[in-house]
């Protein structure tokens, strides 16, 4: 097996997880619909009777009929739980109990209206919660929402009803549903309902065919909900292809890839990308490869690298740092994984004939690329000029590494003069060979190719006749010569795969084992507090840095976990980090956002939304982190949102039971 099939070990880890995580909770149906009345509590409810005539456990947790007759037959043999009743300004308002719930414990639950937002006293501010809670006590719910409810979707609603949809959904939600059912109507007989009073009482049904349910309007929010279901099925299409290994692309929606590097015009590349995916409502990618070679780049190409994926991830880019030897090897790789349709490169920066001789990305890439289409994009000359390939090309040259590998050569030339009277000329030879291999491990490729020519001009003008001559007495030594620079060459070339393979290889690892020593830590910490303390003590081990976690209060105001803090947080990093907790960004030292911070601030992004903020201060406050650190640091910091989660219902849970106890 290649490396480029060779399952990816934190694909792998991840893979496990959420398939740990799937068995211990219970399964989330959502009945989708664009708008109320096109039948998704009628369709639950049927589904619900055919589960029942199966012999599962079913119980109507929370059914809302709005008076359809229709509706309310379904609920004829259906256990029903009573509604809790809160005293609210002096009326008694009917809510979901999900106590109740949690200690009938049935095999399914109905719950309409996921976005229902409970009343004051409720122990969760949304429905959507509560079912949350279901789900992580292995209960399965059956739950309907429409598209409007959708927080990705709000604003696009708000923009073509008019209308501000206060009670909504988040997306991770929604994504995280076992499945989907698309309840579809067509507006004409939607319309039709609501005149015939099916949908809402006569004087209701009048205002609403006014103003939300205008046939335009229903246009719109049917096309929505048909395009958040076909992304949905996209996304169960790309973890299909991905746990059965699929490698072939299947074109059945556009998805686009850009390929950046730290030349300045991946700016560019980006923003063609972006108004490509715009023009096709195409979902896209920006990618960075990290090669051992350019691992050793200058901290400004380094930067401009972050600030380029940053500028991609806030232009609405999925990003992701590769690593490997190989990048036309990656590139594809992560587009067959990704199912992508279409590739966006840059036109290459090297001369034509360092190309014939190091050979071409963009070649590479065009001819492996099957049915992937490739774009190439040209540089602005206005910004760029066309020298400036050559200038960037020439200022990444390393010269003492030619100068080791000269020096490296001489001392085998004088290993050799001294050993030439005793031994052999193929014993001559070997002492070349072996001052190939050490300088491919020591400084790469390059070098080492210039030290096997090198090589083999000195043992033909040193120990081939006629000596102190490039000429060649004796024909045969021709291809003594020949074998002598193809040997020499082709050790050079492997060798400095090996290393950089190795390489790659301990980056690989060293992620690996501190993610699963976490993740390892984090199952057994029983509490809040023991989830954040294996989790810090991790990341400074790994950063080398000093890290503090902000949560919010009962108030949602965020706050600093005094005995977590690590570092002194004044008023002015707090108000960064509340800042990135607020606008759901990164922020801080080494960003775009607030970068005279001393510490980086990163969102917590958990299951639900934004648990808090993991705040880290480096050692040294001229450090850069590098494109795959930040890459790492940001998954650190949403598998500690994740386990913060579970920790949070995990007490929840102890607390309900401890309160039915004690009832």
């Amino acid at each position: 097996m290649s490396d480029t099939d060779r399952p990816d070990p934190q694909d792998l880890l991840v893979r496990l997880q959420e398939e740990e995580a799937e068995q211990a909770r219970g399964r989330l149906k959502i009945f989708f619909g664009a708008a109320a009345g096109v039948g998704k509590t009628y369709e639950m409810l049927l589904a619900a009777r055919k589960l029942m005539q199966e012999g599962v456990d079913v119980v109507a947790g929370c059914v809302v009929t709005h008076g359809r007759l229709e509706t309310e037959a379904l609920l004829e043999g259906l256990e029903i739980l009573p509604p809790r009743l809160i005293d609210y300004k002096g009326a008694k308002l009917e809510e979901f109990d999900l106590d109740l719930a949690l200690k009938r414990h049935p095999t399914v639950i109905l719950v309409d209206e996921l976005a229902h937002s409970n009343a004051e006293g409720s122990r969760h501010e949304k429905r959507w919660q509560d079912v949350e809670e279901l789900l992580w006590a292995g209960i399965s719910v059956y739950t309907a929402m429409n598209v409007q409810h959708l927080e990705s979707a709000n604003d696009v609603v708000a923009q073509i009803t008019g209308i501000n949809v206060r009670e909504t959904v988040p997306d991770s939600v929604f994504d995280k549903a076992y499945e989907v059912i698309l309840v579809d109507l067509t507006p004409d007989e939607l319309i039709q309902r609501l005149q015939e009073g099916r949908v809402y009482m006569a004087e209701q049904s009048r205002f609403a065919l006014l103003n939300f349910f205008r046939k335009g309007n229903l246009i719109a929010l049917r096309e929505l909900a048909l395009r958040a279901t076909a992304e949905r099925v996209d996304a169960q299409m790309r973890k299909y292809r991905n746990a059965e290994s699929v490698k072939d692309v299947w074109p059945v929606a556009e998805r686009i890839l850009v390929c950046i590097g730290q030349h300045p015009l991946s700016y560019r590349l980006v923003r063609a990308a972006r108004r490509m995916a715009a023009q096709l409502h195409a979902h896209w990618f920006t990618v960075y490869v990290e090669t051992p070679e350019n691992s050793k780049m200058s901290e400004k190409d380094r930067s401009r690298v972050a600030r380029t994926l940053q500028l991609a991830k806030q232009l609405g880019a999925q990003t992701a740092t590769l690593s490997g030897t190989n990048i036309p090897d990656e590139i594809l790789s992560y587009s067959r994984r990704q199912n992508v349709s279409k590739i966006i490169i840059g036109k290459p920066a090297k001369a034509r004939w360092l190309e014939r001789l190091f050979g071409s990305i963009v070649d590479d890439l065009i001819r492996r690329s099957g049915n992937i289409d490739v774009y190439v994009i040209t540089g602005n000359t206005v910004t760029a000029p066309e020298n400036f390939e050559k200038r960037v090309y020439r200022s990444k040259v390393n010269y003492k590494r030619y100068l080791y590998a000269f020096l490296v050569v001489a001392l085998a030339t004088l290993i050799a003069r001294l050993i030439a009277p005793h031994f052999h000329l193929v014993n001559v030879v070997m002492v070349y060979q072996l001052a190939i291999v050490i300088i491919a491990t020591r400084w790469g490729r390059a070098p080492s190719i210039f030290s096997s020519v090198l090589s083999v001009l000195i043992f033909d003008f040193l120990f081939v006749p006629p000596y102190f001559s490039l000429n060649v007495a004796d024909s045969q030594y021709f291809l003594t010569l020949a074998s002598m620079l193809l040997t020499a060459l082709t050790i050079s070339t492997l060798t400095s795969t090996v290393q950089q393979q190795a390489e790659m290889a301990r980056l690989r690892e060293r992620h690996t084992s501190v993610l699963c020593e976490m993740t390892r830590e984090q199952a057994s910490a029983l509490t809040k507090e023991g989830v954040l303390n294996a989790s810090l003590r991790h990341l400074n081990e790994v950063f080398a840095c000093k890290s503090a976690v902000f949560l919010p209060d009962d108030q949602g105001q965020l706050e600093l976990v005094e005995n977590l803090s690590h570092f002194d947080v004044d008023v002015k990093e707090s108000s960064v980090a509340q800042w990135s907790f607020i606008n759901k960004q990164n922020a801080g030292h080494g960003t775009k956002t607030l970068p005279g911070a001393q510490g980086m601030y990163l969102p917590m992004r958990g299951a639900v939304g934004i648990v808090g903020v993991l705040g880290i201060r480096l050692m040294d406050l001229e450090q850069v982190l590098k494109p795959e650190e930040l890459h790492l640091l940001e998954t650190f910091a949403s598998q500690i949102a994740l386990t913060v989660e579970r920790a949070i219902l995990s007490e929840q849970l102890a607390k309900a039971t401890g309160n039915f106890q004690r009832s």
